[in-house]
C-alpha cells in the first residue's frame, strides 16, 4: 500500500500512554492530512516497528507479521514518560537500528526539564514539545517529514545508482549533508 502513496502523503507513528493526549495528537495529525498510527506504549511502537526482541515480549503483546517486513513511517512522535519503554528508550532503539535510524523522532512531555530536553535533543531527536501540543507544534514536522523522505529517497537511490541527495534537499538546510551516506556507518 505504501507504493501507492504519493509523494505528498506522510505516515506518522505516534506514542502515548495517554488516551486523551493520544486522541489529543492523532486530531492534530490528521487536520494537517497525515497518515497515523496510534499505539499505546514504547512496547507497542517496538512491536509496530519490528524491534521488539523475542525476551522482551509478555503474554499481551499480539504477534503480527509486522515485524517480519519494512512498514513505511516517515515520523514518529512520542510521549518521554511511560512506563517500561519510555519515549527517549524508544528514541535510542530506533537510533541504533540500522534500518530506521533516519525516521525522525520527536518526543512530547508535559514536564518542562532542561537536561531531559537536551539529552533527547543530543540523542537524535528533532523537536522536543511541551503538552499539550498544538497545531503550530505540528506545524513544525513538515520540514523533518520532508527530510526524512529526502534521506530514505537517497538510500533507495544509492543502491540503485540514481540521482544525488542535493537534488532532494532545500538549500536552507542547515545540518550536515549526506553526501556520502554510503561511506557513513
Amino acid at each position: 500500500m505504501s507504493g501507492l502513496a504519493t509523494e505528498m502523503e506522510f505516515h506518522v507513528l505516534a506514542v502515548d500512554d495517554s488516551i486523551i493526549d493520544r486522541k489529543l495528537i492523532e486530531r492534530l495529525l490528521k487536520t494537517s492530512s497525515y497518515q497515523v498510527t496510534v499505539v499505546e506504549s514504547g512496547v507497542k511502537a517496538l512491536e509496530f516497528l519490528g524491534l521488539l526482541d523475542d525476551e522482551n515480549t509478555n503474554s499481551n503483546c499480539v504477534s503480527t507479521n509486522r515485524s517480519t517486513h519494512h512498514v513505511e513511517v516517515n515520523l514518529i512522535i512520542t510521549d518521554y514518560s511511560m512506563p517500561s519503554v519510555t519515549g527517549y528508550d524508544l528514541l535510542r532503539k530506533i537510533k541504533e537500528s540500522a534500518m530506521l535510524k533516519d525516521i525522525p523522532v520527536v518526543i512530547m512531555s508535559s514536564e518542562y526539564i532542561p537536561s531531559r530536553i537536551n539529552n533527547c535533543l543530543e540523542h537524535g531527536a528533532e523537536e522536543f514539545f511541551l503538552k499539550p501540543v498544538q497545531q503550530s507544534d505540528v506545524n513544525k514536522l513538515r520540514p523533518h517529514l520532508m527530510r526524512g523522505k529526502c534521506r530514505t529517497q537517497n538510500q533507495q537511490n544509492i543502491i540503485n545508482k540514481r540521482k544525488p541527495l542535493e537534488e532532494c534537499l532545500s538549500p536552507d538546510r542547515t545540518r550536515t549533508r549526506f553526501n556520502d551516506l554510503a561511506l557513513v556507518q
